[in-house]
């Protein structure tokens, strides 16, 4: 699903050559749920961006679902992102004035744009929220209506919205409680059963372990892998 041969990023810095990550080799299956392990500078958040083409190797090749991306226009890396990709962040990202249902209605519009019933898209958005397990009653609530938890099961709905093969979780439990952080991580691990392909990138080890496997990542560099 998920490839990686042979990626090295850098940025210049002056005359200075900064090595974000440096020959990294990866592969990650259909139906894996991974885990990126890093203290902060490690270049895990770099490595998630190139496999959410986010952003682009300086050497190297990136395949997602077989796809070389590498030399892909602005226009079908969007399509890549839209279609093979979901994408859940620390701080949600939920736009704060749209309520929970028409934050997930956002990727169904710009996907199908005119071509989708409004009737069917709403549909669609509402069996998002109850796949991320919030009751409907909440729909109609903006995000400053709903706590840490909440939000993040909206941001987990706008992921699932097109129906992505891969979700990419840059700390997605960075912004909550323990509690509620366990219990975003069993509902990660209930939609990677159902045949979603997860990666996480986290530094908490109780997050990592969650996962099938463990990647460790240190100065831009994969040091062990751990089954």
């Amino acid at each position: 699903m998920i490839k990686l041969k042979n990626i090295t990023k850098t940025y210049k810095m002056g005359n200075e050559i900064i090595y974000a990550l440096k020959n990294v080799n990866l592969e990650i299956k259909e139906g894996e749920f991974v885990s990126i392990m890093g203290p902060s500078g490690s270049g895990k958040s770099t490595l998630l961006n190139i496999i959410g083409c986010l952003d682009k190797p300086t050497e190297g090749e990136v395949y997602i679902d077989g796809i070389k991306t590498n030399d892909l226009d602005d226009d079908e890396l969007t399509k890549i992102r839209r279609d093979k990709i979901g994408f859940i962040f620390q701080q949600f990202n939920l736009i704060p004035l749209l309520t929970a249902l028409e934050n997930v209605e956002l990727p169904l519009i710009f996907k199908y744009k005119n071509t989708l019933d409004e009737g069917e898209r709403k549909r669609m958005a509402l069996e998002c929220l109850k796949m991320a397990e919030l009751d409907e009653r909440f729909a109609s609530h903006k995000p400053n209506q709903l706590s840490g938890g909440q939000q993040q099961r909206v941001a987990i709905a706008r992921a699932l919205a097109n129906n992505p093969p891969i979700l990419l979780c840059d700390e997605p439990t960075g912004s909550l409680d323990s509690k509620t952080g366990e219990k975003i991580m069993n509902l990660l691990k209930k939609l990677n059963e159902g045949g979603k392909t997860v990666v996480v990138v986290t530094h908490d080890i109780n997050v990592g372990m969650c996962a099938d496997r463990i990647i460790n990542i240190r100065d831009g560099e994969i040091v062990d892998y751990k089954q």
